[in-house]
């Protein structure tokens, strides 16, 4: 039986890793440190024990991980995040979600969009499949290469305005000291 997204739960949450300690780590290991112990329904667990397990509402989830409910939303909808539902329709998360969250807050800081973040992320879910977490990296490597891109654009803009500010200090070094009106033709 293939599992989906929202068959996963997590019972147990493995620290995020600190950027310093697992900058040089190969990715198959920062996959699976970040996924480390997390059992899921296919593990054993049932669903009623799963449904037990995720208790807390988007309120809750908001105030304990510091990003809002709207963004939560957000991530769920993107495919980054998932809940189970009440049967009023609630949302409700698991323990594990807070470091989902913070894990997702991380690539959006590292300059990643949600679509990028949401074909990331299956290495995380997946860390022992090779394939997930060689493309994993190749979409890091894209994005990295894509932020050098936008740092070496934005460097040649700065160089032009640097070029025009030098000109207009120089046309200004040219100009009388005194203040005299300066005649408009009309």
């Amino acid at each position: 039986m293939a599992r989906t997204r929202r068959d996963r739960v997590i019972t147990r949450t493995a620290p995020v890793p600190q950027r310093n300690r697992m900058d040089n780590a190969p990715l198959s290991e920062w996959c699976h440190t970040i996924r480390a112990g997390w059992p899921t329904v296919g593990d054993g667990l049932n669903r009623e024990c799963a449904r037990r397990l995720s208790r807390m509402r988007i309120g809750e989830l908001s105030t304990r991980t510091g990003v809002s409910a709207r963004s939560l939303r957000y991530y769920e909808e993107q495919g980054l995040l998932t809940s189970s539902r009440s049967d009023a329709g609630q949302r409700h998360y698991s323990d594990a979600e807070v470091q989902r969250v913070a894990l997702i807050r991380q690539l959006f800081d590292a300059g990643m969009s949600s679509r990028v973040i949401a074909s990331v992320l299956p290495c995380v879910d997946i860390p022992t499949d090779l394939g997930v977490v060689e493309s994993a990296f190749a979409t890091m490597t894209r994005e990295r290469d894509r932020i050098d891109a936008d740092i070496a654009h934005l460097i040649a803009t700065r160089d032009a305005l640097d070029v025009l500010i030098s000109a207009n200090s120089r046309y200004r070094a040219e100009q009388p000291t005194a203040q005299e009106p300066v005649a408009r033709s009309a």
